[in-house]
């Protein structure tokens, strides 16, 4: 079996190893470095058993380091400083700003300074406003410092040896890429490719498969580099093609070997997590208007989480960060709006008439939609849909004129050559419709827009369309007797409601339908997991994945598939099963906004490690509401994840087509006899629902223990994960 590519911080502990075997002189410095520790984030580890004069545990100074790291660098040494947190290094700006970037010249000749200050940045992991921030911009426009940022892409030893060697630099490396694996092979995903342009410290280009060109450009440093290849993947399925570039260094910027894919491309957009004002990515928009400006259809889409300091609740740091969801809306807008001609044709100010470009006696292109006014509100505007149109059929609204949309909800339906397409409000708002059902829309064309306030109610009698919209308004009847005033009305109290998600009323379709079809039954068993539990602890250490109970219990399931092949099949009739050829295994993931179950991949197969990796990122996205319906479908057997303590048990419901699913309870601490000694262990309860048509009580029960049994062998467990 082909080994997986390492993670992140594998590499990174790698290329560390690789640089004190080559580099005598090189020095490590930081808070908690030194084994068995091996730094917060493991990156350091077996550094100072191997090196043990090299690698120095320092106190809580971070000024204090990064000036010792500068006086190694005078005397002819070479030092890698460790922050325990990126925020920390606003602790030591005045040692880098003043004494380590300045050294390299202020004294006449040129000072050689192979200083490495190392940055673990960026939020995603709930560790609060003082843990999570992203500082690059801080660093920005320094004399002779140099930034980088690690990525899925690039091997950071060869960030870390140009840093060292054209000295000083800093790398920053996002906490979330940690447990991520290296791309290789220029494999990405089954729909991208990526090369890298410029050398092993240039530019990594993710392109289409398919070889399709760019109709954005999306650049990003490495931390943000998931979140722009599922802003790709969503912007794919609305038929517009993204190209992703990601830079080894950040600064000083080198855009020649990209140049030519910026000037093609329709938007060139940047996304990256700090907080808009003096930005990396301002920066590089600079850089780009100033090389090419004659060849942009737009000003270059710059993209930045809010304004605020960094929350550690994950509902808030979700809507705080920026997110795969939000990229995708916004340059799906902005490419829409690229598309509009320039020059007299388009004037900034539309005309009274409505008509702006349309000679005496014509009409515009789109004579439905209503250009009578400039929008007074968020434009909805046309987007891209395929590559084959220019011009859609206004389906059907979804909503009428005036009725309050929430940001997401369904807005219209649009009918392209191949398919009718659903589009979603970008923005919460009151509807004003400017493109009637039954009319034909351009690309970029108004198709409405959402208020802040109620469009203007009509006078009776009239309605509150445009001459040029093609829908029927009602009449407004007449009083039965105008001259008679009505009984007066106790207005009525206020009430508080709540209104459901679309991703909780997808839930509740799915459990009235369960509840309405399948015959279910239930059983449980109680299960000790001390000892898998500890296994995972040391797994964990030993991979850089968080690796816990539910990961176990997945892999559990999955390896009771050979001997129950019928609990992961799918009901095709009251006879006939469906077999499943691999073990895909939905998991409950409930962020606060809705039930998710999406679905990891050939559990059978896979490590545990990779799996805790898959449900991290589905955490995440989870926060974010950004799954895609394939991660959410396709599972033939779910596991209902329970943990929180004190959970006795859990009956789930059975997921139609599905047959079966497990739930996993909370912890519970129960005193047994050991030997004749009482002792405390550690319990969760595993249930079963299943449908009774197909499973039997006899098959449950056995099925339960055949996972208990793999939960109990935890050494047997972690062996069969494959490769780590």
């Amino acid at each position: 079996m082909t080994r997986p590519a390492p993670r992140v911080v594998e590499a990174l502990n790698a290329a560390l190893h690789r640089l004190f075997e080559e580099r005598s002189s090189l020095h490590l410095l930081g808070e908690d470095v030194r084994d068995p520790y091996g730094g917060a984030f493991k990156v350091t580890r077996g550094l100072s058993t191997r090196h043990p004069d090299r690698v120095l545990s320092t106190p809580i100074s971070e000024a204090g380091i990064t000036g010792v790291a500068g006086g190694l660098a005078l005397a002819g040494d070479q030092a890698i400083v460790e922050m325990m947190f990126g925020d920390f290094a606003a602790l030591a700006f005045d040692q880098i700003l003043n004494l380590i970037s300045k050294s390299v010249t202020m004294y006449g000749d040129r000072v050689p300074m192979p200083v490495v200050v190392r940055c673990p940045v960026g939020g995603n992991r709930g560790y609060g406003p003082t843990h999570s921030q992203s500082l690059q911009k801080h660093f920005v426009g320094v004399p002779n410092l140099a930034l980088y940022e690690t990525s899925p892409f690039h091997d950071p030893y060869a960030q870390l040896a140009e840093g060292l060697d054209r000295g000083p630099a800093m790398l920053f490396e996002d906490k979330v890429l940690y447990t991520r694996r290296m791309f290789r092979d220029g494999v990405v995903d089954e729909h991208h490719r990526f090369a890298l342009r410029g050398g092993p410290t240039g530019w990594a280009h993710v392109s289409p498969m398919d070889g399709t060109a760019a109709d954005v450009v999306l650049i990003c440093p490495g931390g943000t580099t998931h979140r722009a290849l599922d802003a790709a993947r969503l912007l794919r399925a609305r038929g517009i093609a993204a190209h992703v570039l990601v830079p080894a260094r950040l600064y000083p910027p080198d855009l020649e070997p990209v140049l030519p894919l910026l000037a093609d491309a329709r938007l060139v957009a940047v996304a990256e997590e700090s907080t808009e004002g003096g930005t990396w990515g301002a920066e590089i928009a600079a850089r780009v208007h100033t090389r090419i400006w004659s060849h942009l259809r737009s000003p270059v889409l710059q993209l930045n989480s809010a304004d605020s300091v960094v929350p550690t609740a994950p509902h808030l740091e979700s809507r705080v960060l920026l997110g795969a969801e939000r990229i995708a809306a916004e340059i799906e807008k902005g490419a829409a709006r690229s598309l509009q001609p320039r020059g007299p044709a388009a004037p900034i100010v539309a005309a009274e008439s409505g008509t702006a470009g349309a000679g005496a006696g014509e009409q515009p292109a789109a004579a439905a939609v209503d250009s009578a006014e400039p929008a007074a509100g968020a434009p909805v505007a046309v987007p891209k849909l395929n590559n084959n149109d220019t011009a859609y059929l206004v389906v059907r609204w979804f909503a009428d004129d005036g009725a309050y949309i929430g940001e997401g909800d369904p807005l219209v339906e649009l009918e392209t050559s191949k398919a009718v397409e659903e589009i979603a409000a970008p923005a919460a708002g009151h509807l004003r419709i400017r493109a009637a059902e039954g009319s034909e829309v351009g690309v970029g064309d108004l198709l409405a827009e959402l208020l802040a306030e109620p469009p203007a109610v009509p006078a009776p009698g009239t309605s509150a369309l445009t001459p040029s919209d093609e829908r029927v308004a009602a009449p407004v009847p007449a009083a039965v007797n105008p001259t008679v005033d009505p009984p007066a009305q106790e207005p009525a109290p206020a009430a508080r409601t709540h209104v459901l998600g679309r991703a909780q009323q997808g839930t509740a379709a799915v459990v009235t339908r369960a509840h309405r079809e399948v015959p279910v039954a239930f059983a449980a068993v109680e299960v000790r997991v001390d000892a898998v539990l500890a296994r995972l602890r040391t797994l964990s250490d030993e991979t850089g994945a968080e690796v816990g109970l539910p990961e176990a219990v997945v892999k559990a399931v999955a390896a009771a598939h050979p001997a129950f092949p019928h609990l992961f099949g799918t009901l095709v009739d009251e006879r006939t099963v469906r077999l499943a050829d691999t073990v895909d295994i939905g998991v409950t993931v409930d962020a606060g906004n809705g039930l998710y179950i999406p679905v990891l991949r050939d559990c059978a197969s896979r490590s545990l490690a990779d799996l805790s990796d898959d449900l991290m990122d589905f955490r995440m996205k989870a926060f974010r509401a950004e799954f895609t319906a394939g991660e959410l479908s396709g599972g033939c057997l779910s596991v209902s994840l329970n943990t929180e303590p004190g959970v006795l048990f859990v009956q789930p419901i059975v997921m139609a087509p599905q047959l079966c699913m497990v739930s996993v309870g909370g912890r519970l601490t129960r005193l047994v006899l050991e030997d004749g000694v009482p002792a405390s262990t550690t319990v969760v309860t595993l249930g079963l629902a299943y449908d009774h048509r197909v499973v039997n009580g006899r098959d449950a029960t056995a099925f339960l223990r055949a996972v208990a049994d793999a939960l109990h062998d935890a050494e047997g467990l972690v062996a069969c994960a494959g490769p780590q």
